[in-house]
């Protein structure tokens, strides 16, 4: 079965976006980045929100676009209506049942990109198998929690732990049960 990972920037204080959408302070240079583009050639299959989604817009997207163009695009939301998709964007109502066949579908694992609302939703359903952070040496103090309002309580070990240039850490977690 396919894994669900969670790879996401996060801030020391559990943030993934800054007030107002900003991600201008994120380490955006240097090898752990180099390693993060490395690493999505592992998926075949990306998940976010409406909201992830709709973000692509302020950097010229389009509606119906993929934002991942060599990933199936699956959109979770139960308002967004886009008439004319590209044939690799998929937009599914928040129905776990169909996080859970994507997840026993044949091929590699499945990125979960954002944001903190349906990292919330997905955890609430326990359908995020691993966690892996680019942690970000800054508190943002305010903006998009890492799971959204969630008070859902679970153990992680760690797999995986590397340290980059500029500060930039990236934490490789998997799921346990309490």
């Amino acid at each position: 079965m396919r894994k669900i990972i969670y790879y996401v920037a996060s801030s020391l204080d559990g943030y993934i976006m800054g007030e107002n959408e900003d991600m201008s302070v994120w380490v955006q240079i240097g090898n752990g980045i180099t390693q993060y583009l490395q690493d999505l050639q592992d998926f075949d299959t990306v998940l976010m929100g409406r909201k992830t989604y709709e973000f692509g817009y302020k950097f010229g997207m389009k509606a119906g676009n993929a934002p991942y163009p060599n990933l199936q695009n699956c959109v979770f939301s139960d308002t967004l209506q886009i008439a004319d998709l590209e044939p690799n964007v998929l937009i599914y109502p928040m129905d776990i049942t169909i996080v859970q066949d994507l997840k026993k579908q044949a091929g590699k694992d499945i990125y979960l990109c954002g944001g903190g609302k349906l990292a919330e939703w997905l955890l609430a359903h326990g359908q995020i198998d691993i966690l892996k952070i680019k942690l970000n040496p800054l508190l943002l103090g305010k903006g998009i929690r890492l799971f959204g309002d969630s008070t859902t309580e679970k153990m992680l070990e760690l797999l995986d732990s590397n340290l980059y240039e500029n500060g930039l850490h990236i934490l490789t977690y998997q799921f346990k049960s309490i």
